[in-house]
């Protein structure tokens, strides 16, 4: 699985956007400040904050005291809704749905095996959240995963 610099940025500065909510009722944070405090580009930055906020993931306000907050509890909010709206569905093949995909002879078993593995995917980006992440308590199933000195090569 291949993830964008957009979508590593989207969920940093979403996981920090959570900490200052969870420090405080409601929390306003300037792009600037997120940026610097996960080393991300402001201006790149910027436009993820946009995105977000149009898929009504993160609100913010204008003006002299204004920025960024969540727009929801980090509690509810999964990696996986996060991945898809800076980057869209969470497996394709060639930019095609795995369910859309035909493919023929000895190669038709593929289908199942990506149809699996977003499956997977799912599974594991959709049971983390942004407050799992904020927190540093992910679920013990991810733990175990990423534990398993196999998923480190």
């Amino acid at each position: 699985m291949r993830l964008s610099a957009r979508v590593d940025y989207a969920l940093r500065a979403a996981a920090e956007l959570a900490v200052a909510a969870a420090a405080s009722a409601r929390v306003v944070l300037t792009a600037e400040q997120v940026a610097r405090a996960q080393g991300i580009p402001p201006k790149f930055l910027e436009g993820i904050l946009l995105q977000l906020r149009r898929a009504g993931v993160v609100q913010a306000q204008r003006g002299p005291d204004g920025g960024y907050w969540l727009a929801r509890p980090a509690e509810q909010i999964s990696l996986a809704e996060l991945i898809r709206v800076i980057d869209g569905p969470l497996a394709h093949v060639r930019g095609h749905r795995p369910e859309e995909l035909g493919y023929q002879g000895a190669a038709v078993a593929l289908q199942d095996v990506w149809i699996a593995l977003r499956a997977s995917e799912r599974e594991i980006l959709e049971s983390v959240t942004v407050a799992d992440v904020a927190t540093g308590r992910l679920p013990e199933r991810i733990r175990d995963l990423a534990a398993n000195p196999r998923a480190w090569t």
